[in-house]
């Protein structure tokens, strides 16, 4: 009986002894594992970090880069001159640099955009979240997706060919090259973010508010309009801000279809937006020119940069 006893006992400490040594392995594994843990989190926040600092130094450098080559036309030309002169030519034996025409066109093309462009994506946004069908809505968000993908030069030969000509024939003019024009095509391309940014800020809706407003007897209609619209308003003028963006930056389709002329805008005048006097004529500026062309984008920038800033605060009051 002692016999078994202390084999008994021997067995029971050599189970001791190899459990503490078992412990003591997945203690050492989840040590390394900590530490590789630890080590993989700290390179992560480091990534992080340093993209997010490659971001800032981007914008910093193209703000520097724009001020630095900009100011010395302004300099040279004179601010009022040059921002409320109402003549650009710059090529001509004694060249004049004013481009309030082009500040003026951007603005009236980019509200023109808005005012075509948001109403119809807003009213496709509720098309997709809440009329149609799974098949439907899903064709539909498709093209629209297609849409976004599109290049600039393809929206730009569309209207060439398509839009342009419409336009001469239907008002009778002698070219159909015009603002106009550019406002339908801007119009277009303004819709896919418009449209995707909008419905999914109507799908983020809580169901519970339109269900309260149907069972007070608001029909589905009266509902979207006076309940989900105005619950999903921050994510709709989100939307409103990406459009701007798209709108006033581009340049290639808008060449395509405005004219290119340097006019003080006019509805149906050739006309030539800020993006377009710098993409026109920087292949072959040089001196004076070419710096004139620098501060029209600096001017450019600054614009874009002024109207981001109000956009993003009405949003954020919206959202408090």
């Amino acid at each position: 009986m002692l016999t078994n006893i202390s084999q008994r006992q021997v067995q029971f400490q050599l189970q001791s002894k190899v459990l503490n040594m078992t412990q003591k392995k997945e203690a050492a594994n989840m040590g390394k594992l900590k530490k590789i843990s630890g080590f993989l989190e700290k390179s992560m926040n480091l990534l992080f970090t340093v993209c997010g600092f490659i971001a800032v130094a981007f914008v910093l450098v193209i703000t520097i880069f724009l001020v630095v080559s900009g100011t010395p036309a302004i300099g040279e030309i004179g601010l009022t001159d040059f921002l409320f002169g109402t003549k650009w030519a710059s090529t001509a034996a004694e060249p004049s640099y004013g481009i309030l025409p082009f500040i003026l066109t951007s603005v009236y093309g980019t509200f023109g955009a808005i005012l075509i462009g948001v109403p119809l994506g807003i009213l496709c946004a509720v098309f997709l979240a809440k009329i149609a069908g799974k098949i439907t809505a899903s064709v539909v968000s498709g093209a629209v997706s297609l849409m976004s993908g599109i290049p600039s030069v393809v929206y730009g030969l569309v209207g060439m060919i398509i839009i342009v000509p419409t336009v001469r024939e239907v008002f009778g003019l002698p070219d159909g090259a015009n603002l106009f024009s550019a406002i339908i095509v801007l119009a277009v391309m303004i819709l896919p973010s418009v449209i995707s940014v909008s419905e999914t800020a109507i799908r983020a809706v809580p169901k519970e508010y339109e269900e309260a407003s149907l069972a007070l007897g608001a029909t589905k209609t009266e509902t979207i309009f006076k309940v989900t619209l105005p619950a999903a308003k921050s994510g709709i003028l989100a939307s409103v801000v990406l459009g701007i963006g798209r709108a006033i930056g581009e340049a290639m389709a808008v060449m395509m279809v405005a004219g290119n002329v340097a006019n003080m805008p006019g509805l149906f005048k050739s006309v030539r937006f800020l993006t377009t006097a710098v993409a026109s004529e920087m292949s072959y500026s040089s001196g004076l020119q070419r710096q004139a062309l620098f501060s029209v984008a600096l001017v450019l920038f600054v614009f874009i940069l002024v109207i981001n800033l109000v956009l993003n605060l009405i949003v954020k009051k919206n959202r408090k």
